[in-house]
């Protein structure tokens, strides 16, 4: 193959209809709104990691636990952009905002059952067992995030109108703004600067319920602004409506079971792992702290798969879908490959936001364990970006229950229990528990990319069709 035939090839490939350049178009805001939130995290990790090394081990498991229990409930609304893609894709759009709707109205059950977790605060975190020290603060960190677990979860159900359509900035904005306030307020709030109450870990828990009401507001500003309403029925839509809740809850109940299992099998990974010691514990959130600065970004461009997936199909165009799936692997792999050479070489670049106000003494042994830990985030980081990618397209077409059972069976037998057996039998220490974890980023990519590859997703669809009722799952 000569130059000019690469350099053609690429060409086609960058402008093509569903091609690198349209994907990245969708994408790009994407990819900015969900590393927005990482860019939350790690600032809010970065700050407590400041303020006392407790604060900062206590800050990523309450964290991830709290948002365990509301991901459920964010992957079953969040996934009415997927209604809102084939309807688009359909040229259906009088269906759009009523789609929009029920997935508010889930939202509410959702908000109800975080809210009521914040009582159960106590005995959750004396159940885990981390240190007392540790433990009351993630009691603290834990109400906050609780109380404020509806924000989240209506967020997605309202980014559905923006990202389902492929009109990804709005979200864009909306979240470089939540991000700045938030990053305002931790600063504020965690240290006490400018007169503000010195809050600590609560005062990070409260900066991020802020934020998120502030993340929303501006969302639904958008919504119902200019002719949206007469286009969409954003306003006009408001009705409940049985049937199409319930496809909702058919097909985006197991997306939620699987996002909830996602966030549960690395919430039980972390929780075993800090029964090592508190050094261990702050290893690993760091390590995880530095990933979700890549990983995120991949959940933006899983998110552009599924919409170009769902808006392909609606449209009747299974080689379009194809094609956007293709596109993004191929960018995903690039992308993610030139960050994992930077996990490798040089390490140390990553870590040193949090060590730059710690106590030397302290983080010396967290420096050494997140070094180690580190090694295995270069690894599992390419690995997982296509898995991302190939469970994106096949829920863009409707197939969750797959995607669901996959991560119930593989999530059990190959991660929760092995990892138990390797440090809470075995006794071994944290490079085994970071073993266990990559086989398992291992299998779930190796799932996706095989039930992928079968094809049974190019004949499933979400909306009703009457013609693809009877294939749409399997």
């Amino acid at each position: 193959m000569t130059i000019s035939s690469v350099k053609l090839s690429l060409a086609n490939r960058w402008s093509r209809p569903n091609g690198y350049r349209p994907v990245l178009l969708i994408a790009f805001p994407l990819i900015l709104s969900t590393g927005s939130w990482s860019i939350q995290q790690f600032v809010d990790r970065m700050f407590l990691s400041w303020y006392s090394s407790d604060a900062l081990a206590a800050a990523m498991p309450t964290g991830i636990l709290s948002f365990t229990i509301v991901s459920f409930f964010v992957g079953t609304s969040g996934y009415a952009s997927t209604f809102v893609a084939q309807y688009t894709g359909a040229g259906r759009h009088d269906r759009v905002g009523p789609a929009m709707w029920q997935a508010i109205y889930f939202s509410l059950i959702g908000g109800i059952v975080t809210f009521t977790a914040m009582f159960f605060a106590e005995p959750i975190f004396q159940f885990i067992g981390h240190d007392e020290s540790v433990r009351e603060l993630e009691t603290k960190y834990w109400r906050y995030l609780t109380i404020g677990g509806f924000f989240p979860i209506c967020l997605a159900a309202v980014s559905s109108f923006f990202n389902g359509r492929g009109n990804t900035y709005p979200v864009m904005w909306a979240s470089l703004l939540a991000t700045c306030l938030n990053i305002l307020l931790n600063y504020l709030l965690i240290f006490g600067h400018f007169g503000f109450p010195e809050m600590g870990i609560s005062g990070a828990g409260l900066s991020t319920v802020i934020s998120q009401f502030f993340n929303l507001s501006l969302l639904l500003i958008m919504t119902f602004m200019g002719d949206n309403n007469v286009k969409y029925k954003t306003i006009s839509g408001w009705k409940f409506d049985k049937k199409l809740f319930a496809r909702l809850i058919r097909y985006g109940l197991p997306n939620g079971i699987h996002f909830f299992l996602d966030i549960a099998a690395f919430s039980a990974f972390i929780l075993i792992v800090g029964r090592l010691g508190a050094s261990q514990l702050a290893a690993t959130n760091i390590a995880l702290n530095v990933s979700m600065l890549a990983f995120m970004p991949m959940i933006g461009m899983g998110i552009t798969v599924s919409i170009l997936v769902g808006q392909s199909l609606g449209a009747n165009d299974e080689d379009m879908a194809d094609r956007a799936t293709t596109s993004a692997v191929q960018m995903a792999f690039i992308y993610m490959g030139s960050i994992s050479l930077m996990y490798l070489l040089i390490p140390s670049m990553f870590i040193y936001p949090f060590a730059a106000n710690a106590d030397p003494t302290t983080f010396e042994e967290i420096r050494i364990y997140a070094m180690t830990a580190m090694k295995f985030v270069a690894a599992w980081s390419i690995i997982d970006s296509l898995g991302i990618v190939y469970s994106s397209a096949l829920k863009g077409a409707g197939d969750t229950r797959f995607t669901m059972f996959t991560i119930i069976i593989l999530s059990l037998i190959l991660l929760i229990l092995p990892t138990f057996i390797a440090l809470e039998v075995m006794g071994w220490g944290l490079e085994a528990a970071w073993t266990v974890g990559l086989i398992y980023i291992i299998g779930l990519a190796a799932a996706f990319s095989l039930r992928y590859r079968g094809g049974k997703w190019k004949s499933m669809r979400v909306i009703e069709q009457p013609a693809f009722e009877d294939s749409s799952q399997r």
